[in-house]
């Protein structure tokens, strides 16, 4: 995450990720690669408080509205499960962290996670018309395991390896690339990746020949 780009609530985006916007003000498209990491940039720890967006139990569930979640989650969040929510964002923001830079994983942050998914998940079921739907009952508990089980999936499944940070200098974005080839580096070509490939030609242009 950098300076330049913050969640937005903006309306629900027709294909999986974010709508995040740049500090210039512009719109571009963050596609973390998978459910849980579409949580991460709601805020973090530390420095990354800054952008904190989940300020009460209503954003956390705008929040879910806009996630890959399918449509029609009708969510209920207490002021307590919201903090758990922080709680277990911020952990789950440094477990990937950890995995994407090759550090070991820190146990009070496994804790964290594990606990969340040992709560019973949300329940999906059949609407009437044969489209995907949710069981009544949703709360932010249910939220967070169904998030907690979905990072488990992805830390011990065959995309693990591919658990990254974006490779802009000033980017801290995580991301899970799914891409076929494997090569994904930035968090968004449009605003990351075009960035950095103008700073690298403006330096090829600065060392040149005059």
């Amino acid at each position: 995450m950098t300076d330049s780009a913050r969640e937005t609530p903006e309306l629900p985006p027709k294909t999986p990720g974010l709508t995040l916007i740049s500090h210039e003000g512009r719109p571009y498209r963050f596609d973390p690669g998978a459910l849980c990491l579409e949580l991460l940039p709601t805020g973090g720890p530390g420095a990354f408080a800054r952008y904190e967006v989940l300020h009460e139990p209503a954003d956390l569930m705008a929040w879910a509205r806009r996630s890959r979640l399918a449509d029609g989650l009708d969510l209920a969040v207490g002021e307590g499960e919201l903090s758990d929510a922080r709680v277990f964002r911020d952990a789950l923001f440094l477990l990937t962290a950890d995995r994407a830079n090759g550090r070991p994983l820190q146990p009070r942050h496994l804790e964290i996670v594990n606990a969340a998914a040992a709560e019973p998940p949300l329940v999906p079921c059949l609407a009437p018309d044969g489209s995907p739907a949710w069981a009544p009952g949703a709360t932010g508990t249910r939220l967070l395991s169904t998030l907690a089980r979905d990072a488990i999936d992805l830390f011990s499944g065959p995309y693990a390896d591919r658990i990254r940070e974006c490779g802009a200098h000033d980017c801290y974005l995580l991301f899970v690339d799914t891409s076929r080839p494997g090569r994904r580096r930035w968090c968004a070509m449009e605003h990351c990746g075009n960035r950095e490939k103008a700073r690298a030609h403006r330096a090829r242009n600065a060392t040149g020949p005059t």
